[in-house]
């Protein structure tokens, strides 16, 4: 009997990790895979978190708005969005930045004819774009005395180049006393931010 016993601490002592006693330490193999397991774990939990950050920061920057729309100081605006640049008793009339970021890829603009009569407030044309359709008014009255044939062929330009190569049509002015009513750079970028609002 004690020959058996002396075996048996024997073959504890030189392989612990086999032993059924319950009490006894896992062996340095199963100890180290063990470890490895966790440390595992935990990076992967870390990659999941840091993701789902990244992902959260992605969403918020994404649905916040442009950081701002331009806004020439050398214009005049129509809380409808459309801007004008007076030369001499003429006037250029297009769309605003802001109002073509909104629309998105403009594939369709409605010109009026040369000759006919345009008056404040009311549309002469529209356009149309990937997400919608829309009127645009004469931020001033007079006759339309060209248009911008380019934007037949090439309607993106009002998304490129809304105040220079973007422009609609040219009107001679038949009441200069109405660019009184419309707005200059600072209270358009004013109505702009109000208006997100809401």
């Amino acid at each position: 009997k004690k020959s058996e016993r002396t075996e048996a601490t024997t073959k504890r002592r030189t392989n612990p990790g086999v032993t059924g006693d319950k009490g006894a330490a896992p062996s340095k193999s199963n100890l180290s895979a063990a470890a490895v397991s966790r440390i595992m774990a935990m990076a992967a939990a870390s990659s999941r978190l840091l993701w789902a950050s990244r992902a959260a920061s992605y969403l918020r920057i994404s649905t916040f708005p442009r950081a701002f729309s331009t806004v020439p100081k050398d214009l005049k605006y129509a809380d409808s969005h459309e801007w004008v640049k007076v030369d001499g008793d003429s006037a250029t009339v297009g769309i605003t930045d802001h109002a073509q970021d909104h629309l998105g890829d403009v594939v369709y603009v409605e010109l009026p004819e040369v000759g006919i009569s345009v008056s404040q407030g009311n549309h002469f044309g529209a356009v149309e774009s990937v997400k919608a359709t829309s009127d645009i008014n004469s931020p001033v009255s007079g006759e339309v005395i060209e248009v911008n044939d380019k934007l037949s062929e090439e309607p993106g330009l009002v998304n490129a180049s809304p105040y220079e190569k973007g422009w609609i049509i040219k009107v001679k002015l038949s009441n200069s006393g109405e660019l009184n009513s419309l707005m200059d750079d600072e209270k358009y970028a004013t109505f702009c931010e109000e208006e997100g609002k809401h």
